[in-house]
């Protein structure tokens, strides 16, 4: 190993899938061998056997569904609001000066202190739960696009303006195309965040979703239902991940060149 060095996609995979095994084969050690109560942590084939009992019985694709529709919807309401803003704010100084200081007070708030002020103002439904996802998303996804858009290199933009292209050229024809691949990269990243707020958006008064199973799991002591809604979740997360990095590699490949 040197530092920076790539390595082939197939030893990268190896890699990755080599933690997994091990981790599965440590967790089994655990609990199977009486290390660890089953109590407190269910053993591997008992959280596959709950699992699929969830599936089977107890109609766990629709809180999966559910989950994954909140997730979506509370992030693209985020990105309609963030990226425009926060282009905005990089591309024109008095926008930023006028915004940031908000902004930057408002992505410390955590989103899981508005829940009660959120179901008092929208109810239970899923309007609470979309602005939940909304509020943990959107000021961190502003200031991201923001300080990717005023980073982008002072001679593309003199070029322009030497080219006779004027103000909204410039911010149409090159803030944005160079910053789309950086724009779409925090667009994966902030995803990532918004599947944690869903789960805490739905402990608090749902009847449905993967966060709702898992309240419903401890009141049982299911450790098995519980890992499993939580690996079902790491699931997703980890094929919306891959699912975003090939959309970006295939929209700008020169930036994974």
């Amino acid at each position: 190993m040197r530092p920076l060095q790539p390595i082939p996609n197939g030893l990268r995979v190896v890699l990755g899938v080599s933690f997994f095994v091990l981790f599965v084969a440590a967790w089994a050690t655990a609990t199977m061998g009486g290390f660890v109560s089953k109590i407190f942590l269910a053993d591997p084939l008992t959280m596959l056997a709950n699992g699929w009992e969830l599936l089977t019985r107890f109609g766990f694709l629709r809180d999966i569904g559910m989950t994954v529709w909140r997730v979506v919807g509370g992030f693209v309401l985020a990105a309609i609001v963030a990226v425009p803003l926060g282009v905005a704010m990089g591309a024109y100084k008095p926008i930023e000066a006028f915004f940031e200081p908000f902004v930057s007070f408002a992505r410390y708030l955590p989103a899981s202190a508005f829940i009660p002020l959120l179901i008092l103002w929208a109810g239970l439904g899923e309007t609470q739960k979309l602005l939940v996802i909304f509020i943990g998303s959107v000021f961190h996804m502003i200031l991201m696009v923001a300080v990717a858009v005023g980073n982008t290199r002072r001679d593309l933009v003199e070029a322009a303006y030497t080219l006779g292209a004027k103000d909204t050229g410039v911010v149409r024809r090159v803030l944005l195309p160079a910053n789309a691949p950086e724009i779409a990269e925090i667009l994966r990243l902030v995803l990532g965040w918004a599947w944690t707020y869903v789960i805490v958006a739905e402990l608090i008064g749902s009847s449905e979703g993967i966060g709702h199973m898992i309240i419903e799991s401890q009141s049982l002591l299911a450790t098995g239902q519980i890992i499993f809604g939580i690996i079902v979740i790491g699931v997703i997360g980890l094929v919306s991940d891959f699912a975003f990095k090939a959309l970006n590699r295939r929209l700008f490949p020169w930036r994974f060149a």
